[in-house]
């Protein structure tokens, strides 16, 4: 029998519908549009929709990378 060390868990900041639309300056209604339309990854985590913090930087860095 072997002991392995516990795999190494990544602690990711993640954000509520409202918190995404007051960074997006959007309303939550409009970020739910996003999220519907798969243009904005989320998942569920305790019954709530929550946008990890990285997801939203790409969202962002996206619609930059559009213009150039």
């Amino acid at each position: 029998m072997s002991i392995t060390a516990p795999e190494k868990t990544t602690i990711t900041s993640l954000l509520t519908v409202d918190d995404v639309a007051e960074r997006l300056r959007r309303t939550p209604t409009s970020v739910r549009h996003l999220i519907a339309s798969e243009q904005l990854k989320s998942g569920r985590v305790g019954g709530r929709r929550m946008v990890r913090e990285s997801d939203l930087n790409e969202f962002i860095a996206a619609a930059f990378a559009s213009e150039e």
